[in-house]
């Protein structure tokens, strides 16, 4: 999804247009898997006989772990990525305004060997 997000705010879209568009591009795919999973988990949790107690915890935790992973991943990534990409647009506005000082000192030293092969050669 994020790659997703990513290759669109790269062809020209606002992050949050990029974010939205992702999340509806990526929405159905992730939901048919997490529901394909989710609906194999139910005879676990439905589980008798020998053993039961354990594949009905097991089955659970799995599918209640499924259920709020792929809650989450619908709207929490998008967010995330909202949130992230929004801050690495401003930090590289602002490394751009102010260099690095390793970008200064290489600055500084390509002019200082330019002025002495300068002098050099007079």
């Amino acid at each position: 999804m994020v790659e997703y997000a990513v290759q669109r705010k790269n062809a020209g879209e606002r992050i949050s247009q990029a974010a939205i568009s992702a999340a509806v591009a990526r929405f159905r795919p992730i939901l048919m898997t997490s529901i394909a999973f989710i609906a194999g988990l139910i005879p676990m949790v439905f589980a008798s006989g020998a053993g039961a107690v354990g594949n009905r915890t097991i089955g659970t935790a799995a599918t209640g772990g499924m259920l709020i992973g792929t809650l989450g991943g619908l709207i929490l990534i998008p967010g995330l990525y909202y949130i992230f990409a929004g801050m690495a647009d401003k930090l590289v506005h602002y490394q751009k305004e102010k260099p690095l000082s390793e970008e200064k000192d290489k600055r500084y030293s390509n002019k200082r060997l330019k002025e002495s092969s300068h002098d050099e050669k007079e």
